[in-house]
């Protein structure tokens, strides 16, 4: 009776065995996933990259996936396990540097301080904008074009509407007795100022791109000066 109670009270030891066993494989399990999906992310990031590489070596248009897998240094199937066409590829990549190009616009100008003298407030908000278009020009080649998908296009369209307004507000604190259609105005113009100057910025490298940057700084001076004024902030 003893010996029964004792087998019975005593699970053998293929059974122990086989826990051990079975929570190991539960673990290795649930870490497979998350290294697959680690891949995955990877794989999606490093595509991405070489997709802005083509599209600006060679503009949406003329740019394939095929081009894409090779700057990637993968296979097209690999590429199609991700992204089904190129539409996909430049509406992730899209959205992927539009968010960046909201947080830099957003940080430039919540770091805006309008006690600043108006030249200084032209450094602190136009160098992270300069910086992220030098250092991303596939963006400006998925937000133009007539090509691009529509996404990305309204998505631009939307970042643009909210950028402006902080323009406006920026500029009102600056023009307190102007009126709010020719503050509305005054933005737009420096807007587009910004958009010409930056496209010299983007075609020159090295000394000259300094001094184009300069010249955009001295042209947005020249031209918000003027109406600043006396009412420039103490």
């Amino acid at each position: 009776m003893s010996e029964a109670r004792a087998t019975r009270g005593t699970a053998p030891q293929g059974a122990e065995d086989g826990g051990a066993g079975e929570r190991a494989a539960g673990a290795a399990d649930s870490a497979r996933p998350r290294r697959r999906q680690a891949r995955g992310e990877a794989r999606i990031a490093q595509l991405l990259q070489a997709a802005a590489d083509v599209f600006t070596a060679n503009g949406y248009t003329a740019s394939s996936t095929n081009a894409i897998a090779r700057q990637a240094g993968v296979s097209p199937g690999t590429l199609y396990q991700f992204f089904p066409n190129k539409e996909a590829i430049a509406v992730e990549l899209g959205d992927h540097l539009l968010n960046r190009w909201r947080d830099t616009y957003g940080a430039a100008f919540d770091q805006t301080r309008t006690d600043l003298p108006l030249d200084r407030m032209l450094d602190t908000v136009l160098d992270p904008l300069i910086a992220f278009n030098c250092e991303n020009p596939a963006f400006a080649v998925l937000m133009h074009g007539s090509e691009i998908p529509g996404r990305i296009t309204q998505e631009h369209d939307t970042v643009h509407a909210v950028m402006l307004t902080r323009v406006e507000s920026v500029l009102a604190d600056y023009l307190p007795d102007v009126p709010a259609a020719q503050i509305r105005r005054v933005a737009e113009m420096s807007f587009m100022l910004f958009t010409a100057g930056l496209d010299l910025i983007m075609a020159n490298e090295g000394a000259e791109r300094e001094a184009y940057i300069q010249e955009m700084k001295t042209m947005m001076f020249r031209y918000l000066d003027p109406l600043v004024g006396d009412d420039a902030p103490c």
